[in-house]
């Protein structure tokens, strides 16, 4: 399927990026090209993986004509760039609107211009009954795809979607911090030990990524169904592997924007959600403008559905999630006594 094409990956120095260079680099694929605003990073994965495959170009999506050069000749986008912390996009809102709303229709126009054939775009689990202020530009980007995607029959272009849970060891997440307090002989910080999160590692986000590319239709959105873990469970199955089972456990409370648990799917979209195996699509809303649809139709079945959350999905315990943080290459460093922890891939 990518045999002699060309795939753009926006916001490609990220962890996303990595693992699709790690899957993607040793294939018959043509050139693989990483759009993103961070010479220095754009400039370690140069070194990394010294690739004559590998094309880097500077930009912003931001910025349509940055993101239209790049464009060019490509028959593939991953568009993984986004604003991701909570804490950042809760202050600056706007910013968050400019990169992961305006951002993406700037991403989706100039992917229509250039024919590029299709279009996988990377959203989260925020977006679901968001919150916060990432989480709403995520569930606004989410608008644009569906909307974008509305008018394209007469394109050779597929827009779609994916949501992600947590992505375990990508930056910013938890694990590398309580790896780093346990090593450093420093008090774990924990929200709410009954918090619980989807639990994925980034091949699984790849294998997510994959599936929507070979199944997606306009405006579609996918979900890999994952399991699930309390905080307390994550915390204890790291405790085991380091084997410092009395290490210490601080309580700081639930911060600002976060939840108890996150859900990957609506009660409403559940409702039409087709049922893929280990995913779920969500078929594109192809309503149009005649208004009575939306005000005055409803669905009687819709109030007897459930969310897709990280509270009912497969839940983990202590040795599932060991099991599962085995899957992380650096877990077995660990293990054999390394002190080097990643800040994230």
């Amino acid at each position: 399927m990518f045999k002699n094409k060309v795939l753009l990956i926006t916001g490609g120095t990220g962890s996303f990026g990595n693992a699709v260079l790690d899957r993607f680099l040793e294939t018959d694929i043509k050139e693989v090209r990483i759009f993103s605003r961070d010479e220095k990073k754009q400039d370690d994965m140069r070194k990394k993986y010294n690739s004559s495959k590998l094309k880097f170009y500077i930009g912003d999506v931001r910025d349509p004509q940055s993101i239209s050069n790049a464009m060019r000749g490509v028959d593939y986008v991953y568009h993984a760039a986004a604003l991701k912390q909570v804490p950042s996009c809760e202050f600056y809102p706007l910013e968050a609107v400019k990169t992961n709303v305006i951002g993406t229709e700037n991403v989706l126009e100039a992917a229509i211009f250039h024919n590029v054939k299709r279009v996988v775009c990377l959203s989260t689990d925020k977006a679901v009954y968001p919150i916060n202020a990432m989480g709403i530009s995520k569930a606004l980007m989410e608008k644009v795809i569906v909307a974008k995607s509305r008018n394209l029959e007469h394109t050779s272009t597929t827009i779609c979607a994916t949501r992600y849970g947590n992505v375990m060891a990508s930056r910013g997440s938890v694990i590398p911090l309580f790896l780093r307090q346990i090593i450093g002989d420093q008090p774990i910080t924990i929200t709410d030990p009954n918090m619980t999160r989807f639990m994925m590692t980034l091949n699984d986000a790849v294998d997510l990524v994959l599936h929507a590319f070979e199944h997606g239709s306009n405006g579609d959105i996918f979900v890999q169904k994952a399991p699930a873990a309390t905080i307390d469970v994550l915390v204890k199955a790291l405790l085991k592997i380091t084997n410092k089972p009395d290490h210490s456990v601080g309580i700081i409370g639930t911060r600002h924007g976060e939840k108890l648990y996150e859900a990957l799917c609506s009660r409403e979209e559940m409702f039409v959600a087709e049922d893929q195996g280990g995913y779920y699509r969500i078929p594109s809303d192809n309503r149009d403008l005649n208004y009575s649809k939306f005000n005055e139709e409803g669905e009687k079945d819709l109030s007897i559905i459930e969310d897709y959350n990280s509270h009912n999905t497969e839940r983990l315990d202590v040795d599932g999630m060991i099991k599962l943080l085995h899957k992380l290459d650096f877990i077995a460093d660990i293990e054999a006594g390394s002190l080097i922890v990643p800040e994230g891939v």
